[in-house]
């Protein structure tokens, strides 16, 4: 559990750290006070502070707020992320304005408005927690990310939990020798979790590829199990996929779209490792791992009578479900950035548009769209308009409702950082409008 948040009020007026005090214990919360910026600083160093109230002035007689200022400062240098609030006389408020341009999070004139404190703090110590929970995550990531490091992960780009948590499964999975089915949408880079597989599993031999959906009908079967001389127009004695990948691994893409007499034979070499080539009665056997991809949704075809159920369950023993980019949307800019040739960068301009982009051909819509900016390029530089990207259509101009704050926080998936640009606020501003709304 999270410590209770801890408030430090620092100002010379008893009174006044008396009445914070007490007001913030009605509401919850716990506090400790300090009458000097030497004090205050002191709590910080070896107390679990939350949040700081500072006043601008601590010496008799001494309006300047320049006390004030170098207090914050002092704070500000030592803890970088501490969120403070300026109680402030009303001849220091373009002082106080200048330093919440310079990261203080709020100023409130004396004397104050309580509601208005307390809430002002709440929706601060939650912005941190989330923060604080925010970067826990991150730290975790990293931590599992380091572990992967000793797999051979093929040279998959990937930043999101997502992808990490399929890349543990594909290398958990990858000596178990079980067949396993990749599925998701095209161009999301199902054949790159095959390399996976292959590379971390104990198998010596290749791993060879096929495409089924860019097959002839006819040819399947002879493509994966071979055929003999004569076995029909034009056919050769020649060796099948399944032979190729005798001792390794054969991957089959598209498998949605094998036939049913092929999907028949499948099974077969599934159960016993045995088949024939086409056109023959001679048995042969291999010792073949099978992985397969679709971007079919399988159950519907067993339920129309073009895909065999007792093949589904044979292949699905591990299923590796590829989400869509923009479902993974921390992945878009490290792949960006991955396609960009030497010599070449992209602006912030051209990152939000990236970001903010639906990509409905995934990984390889976005590849071609980097290869393309870059040829249609005057300079190294790839501009927004150069990506060509017809963009969504951004929120109206105006405080948000929390109609339209809960429409962009559903449009993009829940990413606060793409939803707060297409309404036109700040991360924390957002922040500040969902914990306002009660929005999680």
């Amino acid at each position: 559990m999270r410590p209770m948040p801890r408030l430090l009020i620092i100002d010379d007026n008893e009174g006044v750290c008396s009445a914070l005090s007490m007001l913030f214990h009605l509401h919850g919360l716990d506090t400790v006070s300090a009458n000097s910026q030497q004090v205050g600083l002191d709590i910080l160093e070896h107390q679990e502070i939350h949040l700081v109230i500072q006043d601008m002035n601590f010496t008799s007689d001494t309006t300047s707020g320049e006390e004030g200022k170098a207090l914050f400062n002092k704070i500000r240098v030592l803890f970088p992320d501490m969120p403070i609030i300026l109680l402030t006389a009303w001849t220091h408020l373009e002082q106080a304005v200048e330093l919440v341009r310079n990261g203080a999070s709020d100023y409130l004139s004396k004397p104050w408005d309580d509601d208005r404190l307390v809430t002002t703090v709440n929706n601060l110590l939650q912005l941190r927690a989330a923060e604080a929970s925010n970067l826990e995550i991150a730290l975790s990531l990293r931590e599992e990310r380091d572990r992967l490091e000793k797999f051979d992960l093929c040279g998959i780009v990937f930043k999101s939990r997502a992808m990490l948590n399929l890349l543990q499964i594909a290398t958990q999975v990858a000596r178990a020798d079980v067949p396993v089915l990749i599925t998701g949408p095209n161009g999301v880079g199902k054949e790159m979790f095959a390399d996976v597989v292959h590379a971390n599993s104990a198998r010596k031999g290749p791993l060879v590829k096929v495409n089924a959906g860019a097959l002839p009908a006819e040819l399947i079967e002879s493509e994966l199990f071979g055929s003999e001389a004569g076995a029909f127009t034009g056919a050769q004695k020649r060796q099948g996929r399944f032979e190729a990948a005798d001792g390794g691994t054969l991957f089959l893409d598209e498998i949605g779209n094998l036939p049913l007499d092929g999907q028949m034979k499948l099974l077969r070499v599934l159960q016993t490792g045995e088949f024939e080539r086409l056109g023959s009665s001679q048995t042969r056997k291999v010792d073949v791992r099978l992985v397969t991809a679709t971007n079919s949704d399988l159950s519907a075809a067993i339920a129309e009578g073009s895909f065999r159920q007792d093949l589904y369950y044979r292949i699905n023993l591990i299923e590796i479900a590829v989400p869509s980019l923009n479902q993974r949307s921390d992945d878009i800019l490290p792949l960006a950035e991955h396609f960009l040739s030497d010599g070449h960068s992209l602006p912030d301009g051209s990152k939000r548009t990236l970001s903010e982009y639906h990509w409905p051909g995934n990984v390889r819509e976005l590849e071609n769209c980097i290869k393309r900016a870059e040829l249609l390029g005057d300079n190294d530089t790839i501009t927004s308009e150069q990506l060509g990207l017809q963009m969504p259509e951004m929120a109206v101009e105006g405080e948000p409702s929390r109609e339209k704050i809960q429409h962009a926080l559903d449009t993009y998936g829940h990413v606060v950082a793409r939803a707060a640009r297409s309404l036109g606020l700040s991360r924390q501003a957002l922040y500040r409008r969902m914990i306002k709304f009660g929005l999680k």
